[in-house]
């Protein structure tokens, strides 16, 4: 069972009321679905009206101001839930999807639907087709899941499961009009009431003087107005102050609340701050200028620029004094940290301690040291190849990532690749949002160059609205930069998800111009690459939009460059993708060729996928040619890679094959096996 949830946190009071109704509401969703599969029901209803009740899951949305511990309230409603919810407990945090205040909830579906364990090849590309997809995969499942910052009821309808038996809880700052598709029960949190609000603060604090000193402990609860963030603080606070007459510590606390006129919150913060050694409170003050919604200790270790012990240590610091988050709630196990928004908020304020000129530098520093990993990144899962950006220096006092650089891993490339992918998805929207921070400051040459690994990323986790407007960010800073190979490069990467989003005219635009630019570049082998790399993207458009003729005439064009060159990949690549194209306009004979020699060649390249799938292609001509024995073989062979490959997507298309290939010779119970486990595979990734 897939469970996303993070440890319980060591104190956690109150909201009684808000649990005991959350429970009622289950028990009495399971009382009525027990009564109802027993047929104990009285009256009729309509035959629709009750499936489309069974499909609606029990929705609580809680919402409440910063600061009031709905989160932390969701986890606790989601832990509770779980013996009652087998299969899985699932966390989508929207805030990790919002790009300029709106949430690409498709990319927040791809999330949900990878979580319940769908391969990114299977993904459906547009946000209709996600959404059925998701329908299918939740129908009949029991789960949790928890929606984070949510705004918008339009948010979190499409990541309502298709089960009624699920239960969804989403927490919000406002109420979520609109709900209509689930059957929601508002959960609106006021402040801790005091009773709560003391024994949460005990608790922290862990000091007598609160017994002791009973009003000034009263006025110091007052002072927090029951907000669990402010409560949190203020523990600590008095923890790193123990010598000191609680009375005294207050009254400071209530001066600087009247002379400043500033939210209490912000008082308690503002004395956590003041206790901090130098180099935890620099690094409290730099944390909002990482881009994401979180961050590592890596990442920290970087943006401080005075090595891994000295962050670790203001790490410590900041986590004692109450002023960050370090559960790892994104469940990517490395060591994952955040700000909670209030505290992000507060430590943006306290970064004018610094000059613009310490900034713009912090800036800088983490930009080009996430440039530097995403690049190393990229060398390690895709190997060699044509690259066009400058590659990053190692940044001073900000160690690199170890992807496998250890001696038991160094010799092993397939676990490096598998280390860099696994980053590469962990940082996505770090990566995303130094292309942003990077144009915003006019950081061009980077912003440009994180254009080539997110390609990477994008062509393992194709999250389509990320990466077009990442593309297109990263084109416009090369457009200013006036790096014209990057221009051509990047105008081809926005086009690919443009015309799977079903974009073709600006898809074609955006290769029209590329090809134009690609022939001002000179007659190197480098630049002769990149424009047939051009004319294949061309041809691969012209696939998409089922022009096949044109298609093969760009694929034969581009081949024809890269043997002038003597790229043999390249041209294998160009004379299998020939091949498909003349094998769909009927030339048969020419295409088994073309097949034949682009299997033999991606064997002899050691090219083990492409070999695969030439084979499979190869496969499926001979078949229309009536060569069953041979195809037969191929598809075998194709089929055994694919499943040592764990290509559950190839599997499937190969079982498909061979099923058809099966009832033609006679042999149908052999078919329908195929045909099972294809739609086994199928049924898994949430396809009928």
């Amino acid at each position: 069972m897939t469970y996303q949830i993070p440890p319980p946190v060591p104190y956690f009071v109150g909201r009684q009321r808000e649990q005991a109704l959350a429970a009622t509401a289950v028990a009495e969703r399971d009382g009525e679905r027990d009564s109802e599969r027993n047929g104990e029901r009285e009256g009729e209803r309509d035959g629709e009206r009750e499936r489309a009740g069974e499909s609606r899951p029990l929705l609580f949305a809680l919402s409440a101001l910063g600061g009031t511990g709905k989160t932390e309230l969701a986890f606790q409603l989601a832990r509770t839930l779980r013996s009652r919810h087998p299969d899985g407990v699932l966390y989508v945090d929207l805030d990790d999807f919002r790009r300029g205040g709106v949430v690409e909830v498709g990319d927040a579906l791809g999330d949900l639907l990878g979580s319940l364990g769908v391969e990114p090849e299977w993904l459906k590309p547009s946000f209709k087709a996600r959404c059925k997809q998701y329908w299918t995969k939740t129908d009949g499942t029991s789960l949790v899941i928890v929606v984070d910052n949510a705004r918008y009821a339009a948010e979190v309808v499409p990541l309502l499961p298709a089960s009624g038996d699920s239960v969804v809880i989403a927490t919000s700052q406002g109420p979520l009009y609109d709900l209509e598709d689930a059957a929601a029960i508002d959960l609106a949190l006021p402040p801790l009431d005091p009773p709560d609000a003391m024994a949460l603060l005990r608790s922290i604090a862990g000091d007598e003087r609160l017994a002791a000193e009973p009003e000034a402990a009263r006025r110091l609860v007052g002072l927090c107005c029951g907000l669990p963030a402010a409560l949190h603080v203020a523990g600590r606070w008095i923890r790193r102050h123990r010598r000191s007459p609680l009375p005294r510590l207050i009254d400071e606390l209530t001066a600087e609340l009247h002379g400043k006129g500033i939210p209490m919150v912000d008082v308690l913060w503002d004395a956590a701050y003041r206790g901090l050694g130098p180099e935890a409170a620099l690094l409290y003050r730099m944390l909002p200028s990482i881009p994401g919604t979180s961050f590592t200790p890596e990442a920290a270790t970087a943006i401080l620029g005075r090595g891994r012990d000295t962050a670790d240590r203001a790490l410590e610091e900041l986590e004692s004094a109450g002023l960050l988050d370090t559960r790892d709630v994104s469940g990517t196990g490395d060591d994952r940290k955040r700000l909670p928004e209030l505290l992000r908020a507060h430590a943006g304020r306290r970064a004018g301690d610094s000059t613009e000129e310490e900034r713009a530098a912090w800036r800088l520093r983490i930009v080009r040291w996430f440039l530097r990993q995403a690049q190393r990144a990229d060398r390690y899962a895709a190997g060699t190849r044509m690259t066009f950006a400058d590659l990053v220096d190692p940044i001073p006092g900000a160690p690199d990532v170890p992807f496998g650089d250890g001696e038991d891993v160094a010799a092993n490339a397939a676990a490096r690749k598998e280390q860099a992918f696994r980053w590469l998805e962990s940082e996505r929207h770090a990566l995303y949002a130094s292309v942003d921070l990077s144009y915003a400051r006019g950081c061009d040459t980077e912003a440009a160059a994180f254009g080539e690994p997110l390609w990477t990323h994008y062509l393992d986790h194709p999250h389509y609205a990320d990466g077009i407007e990442a593309f297109r960010t990263a084109l416009a800073a090369a457009q200013r930069a006036g790096h014209i190979p990057l221009i051509v490069r990047l105008r081809c990467q926005l086009a690919r998800p443009l015309w799977k989003q079903g974009e073709f005219a600006e898809a074609e635009h955006e290769l029209a111009q590329a090809l134009s630019a690609s022939g001002s570049l000179g007659e190197s082998d480098r630049y002769r690459k990149l424009g047939a790399s051009v004319v294949e993207f061309h041809g691969m458009l012209r696939s998409a939009r089922g022009d096949w003729a044109a298609a093969a005439a760009d694929f034969e064009a581009s081949r024809e460059v890269h043997r002038a060159i003597g790229n043999e990949y390249g041209a294998m690549l160009q004379t299998y993708r020939l091949g498909e194209a003349v094998a769909e306009f009927g030339q048969l004979e020419r295409a088994a060729g073309l097949l034949e020699e682009a299997h033999t060649e991606a064997g002899r390249l050691g090219r083990e996928r492409l070999t695969a799938r030439t084979g499979f292609a190869l496969g499926g001509v001979l078949h229309r040619l009536g060569r069953g024995g041979a195809a037969r073989e191929l598809y075998v062979a194709a089929l055994d890679s694919a499943r040592e490959r764990g290509a559950d997507h190839d599997e499937a298309r190969i079982l498909d094959a061979l099923a058809v290939l099966a009832e033609e010779e006679g042999r149908t119970a052999e078919a329908r096996g195929h045909r099972e486990e294809a739609r086994v595979i199928r049924e898994r990734n949430g396809l009928a």
